[in-house]
């Protein structure tokens, strides 16, 4: 049995899009999907699946709040791991759970894939960061054996190893750190693609990276010895010849 949880928030107009990408998968394994949101709105679309989707309300203290309280609920040996407003490709749920039949991985780490233009710079920075920053970094540390950090835009970790994990940071970086620090291999599926539409001018684009440094500021009191590997910085070395 497999748990996919979406996380989202305000997202009625894209959640419908999350829920039916998880429901074209082909995979002999039971499945359940849950969307957890704090919106009515984001709910009622998910309730219209009828008795194919689940949900649980988000109690509105984040989202490492709202994990911490649905995932001991759930009974699934494998939890996977979504955002409301992105979607994944055909047969991702397969490659996403492929790994873990070698009982030395904890966790594994899907590929956001970039659903922008290149004609802008919005969409060229995009390409560069997931396509040759992102994916490039993580393909090299998994062939490596080295730490990687997860994509919170789709991932999965093995069902009771982490009982619970620290609020106010990324549950994507800490949760594989948690892992690894147990003995647990971090892998990388290339091929579980997640469609990913980023910001398309600078406000947005910098509220993004705000959000993301808030989401990782903790980490250093957390694990202070933990490798940052996720960063925009780090991103865009990764993909410097992809610019040229």
């Amino acid at each position: 049995m497999i748990d996919v949880v979406i996380t989202s928030y305000k997202e009625p107009e894209t959640i419908g899009r999350a829920v039916e990408g998880f429901l074209k998968q082909d995979v002999k394994e039971e499945y359940n999907i849950w969307v957890v949101a704090p919106d009515k709105e984001t709910l009622d679309v998910a309730k219209s699946y009828w008795k194919r989707v689940k949900t649980f309300v988000d109690p509105g203290k984040g989202k490492s709040y709202a994990l911490n309280q649905i995932l001991p609920k759930l009974a699934g040996r494998i939890f996977v791991l979504s955002d409301g407003d992105v979607f994944i490709k055909e047969n991702s749920l397969k490659h996403l759970i492929a790994p873990f039949e070698d009982l030395r991985v904890g966790c594994v780490s899907g590929r956001p894939v970039s659903m922008d233009s290149k004609s802008n710079i919005f969409g060229y920075w995009s390409h560069l960061l997931c396509d040759a920053g992102a994916h490039g970094a993580r393909l090299k540390r998994a062939e490596r054996g080295e730490f990687l950090e997860c994509s919170g835009y789709l991932w999965a970790f093995r069902n009771g190893i982490i009982k619970n994990f620290p609020l106010d940071v990324a549950e994507d970086t800490i949760v594989p750190y948690l892992f690894r620090e147990r003995g647990y291999k971090i892998a990388y599926a290339d091929k579980a693609e997640v469609y990913v539409k980023n910001p398309s001018d600078w406000k947005d684009w910098i509220n993004q990276k705000i959000r993301n440094i808030k989401g990782h500021e903790n980490l250093n009191k957390i694990a202070p010895a933990m490798p940052r590997t996720k960063s925009f910085w780090n991103e865009i070395k990764e993909g410097a010849f992809f610019a040229i």
